[in-house]
């Protein structure tokens, strides 16, 4: 078997394990009463538990174990316990409400073990602004800021049914393939792994009724983690993604335009909360995600919406390369469809708020058709969520626990 099929076995064998374990997980948290209630802020109208992102870590760490042994790479097994370490601080935000300085310092601290641990940063700019191998003076702050950046934007978007998860796995999905063909074969795992282990939790989170968890902090922050170590990988001098450089792909380019919504989103939100004079780190229902629920998108809706949104990114930006750009120009088009991403925000806001409150036509004419992507009273929906909420994807664990809460 080669290395590859081991790689999709392996892949499987993490979203079975997931799936098993998963109605173990969600009976442990209603029995402790691990949830997260509703509020002003938050979307759903009932407590629903939040430790999903437990089931997924640990499909995802089973999996990855093995591949340790398969390589005995020790790289890969400090990356594992920073994933765990990273999970755990976010549980305990989840369970305890830490406040926002002492978790960036944790994730700083993190971020700054990661570079001499696993010897990644952002070092290399492969070509970007005839820039190459940086000093570390530069690399050091600019890793820490990009990593403790990259992993709060992918917390930040975890505020709608399936868009963190679905978002994972396009964006590992879109690494799998850059290192598949660079000859990168430990993140090509990974990052199958990630897409074997979230597959399950998607499903639940989006069509479950009675089977429905959310990440919580700490699956939003592990994976938020683990692509900042892939972006991390493939900008650090010497990786194997660097043979594109050598195709004219820019490799800066197409990491940005990978996780191009989160992070020009969180941009957006933080500089928007500076300039209201309140804390970067209050929370709001200004994202990117919020505007199209407003409208009266369903979860599902919004996030295949957003995802097209940055698959489009993503493909323009490859497109470019194919039609010979310049390793610039594609960071500037990239650069360009985030701050297009962001005007687009601005714009559907202010329509919102015209006509004291109403809305222009246009906004009230989107608001009437956005009851059609309600789907959740169609045939095939209520089969996916009886086969999600039954006993293939979880059992009937799901019934009685939910009969014994009620």
């Amino acid at each position: 078997m080669s290395l590859t099929q081991i790689a999709f076995v392996l892949m499987l064998v993490a979203f079975v394990v997931t799936m098993l374990v998963y109605p173990l997980v969600l009976s442990f948290a209603r029995k402790h009463n691990i949830v997260d209630n509703p509020d002003a802020r938050k979307l759903q109208r009932e407590p629903v538990p939040i430790m999903g992102g437990a089931a997924v870590c640990i499909g995802f760490m089973t999996v990855s174990l093995i591949l340790f042994a398969i390589v005995g790479d020790i790289r890969l097994l400090w990356a594992l316990l920073m994933l765990t370490f990273i999970y755990a601080i976010g549980l305990w935000d989840d369970l305890r409400d830490i406040s926002p300085a002492l978790r960036f310092i944790l994730e700083s601290v993190l971020v700054w073990i990661m570079i001499p641990v696993l010897g990644i940063e952002i070092n290399d700019f492969h070509g970007l602004w005839g820039l190459h191998v940086i000093p570390e003076y530069v690399s050091v702050p600019l890793t820490l800021v990009a990593g403790v950046g990259i992993i709060n934007s992918v917390n930040l978007i975890d505020g709608v049914d399936g868009y963190c998860s679905s978002f994972g796995m396009m964006a590992c999905s879109v690494f799998a393939v850059l290192s598949y063909y660079s000859g990168d074969y430990v993140v090509f795992c990974v990052a199958l792994f990630a897409i074997g282990a979230l597959l399950p939790f998607f499903l639940h989170n989006v069509f479950g009724y009675r089977s429905k968890m959310f990440l919580g902090d700490g699956g939003s922050l592990m994976l938020g983690t683990m692509l900042t170590m892939i972006v991390f990988r493939t900008l650090t001098s010497g990786a194997p993604c660097a043979v594109y450089e050598n195709l004219g792909l820019s490799l800066p380019a197409i990491c940005l335009a990978i996780m191009a919504v989160p992070v020009f989103d969180t941009l957006k939100v933080m500089t928007y909360r500076l300039i209201r004079g309140v804390s970067p780190f209050q929370p709001d229902k200004n994202h990117l995600h919020h505007m199209f629920i407003d409208v009266g998108y369903t979860h599902l809706a919004t996030s295949v919406s957003i995802l097209i949104v940055n698959f489009v990114i993503i493909a323009v930006t490859l497109f470019s390369w194919r039609q010979g750009a310049s390793i610039d120009m594609q960071a500037y088009l990239v650069i360009g469809m985030g701050l297009l991403l962001q005007g687009f925000y601005f714009f559907v806001h202010r329509q919102k708020n015209l006509n004291n409150g109403e809305g222009s036509a246009m906004y009230r004419r989107w608001c009437s058709r956005s009851h059609r992507t309600n789907l959740s009273n169609t045939k095939w929906w209520r089969k996916i969520s009886k086969t999600v909420d039954g006993r293939f994807l979880g059992g009937s664990s799901f019934y009685s626990d939910k009969e014994s809460a009620d």
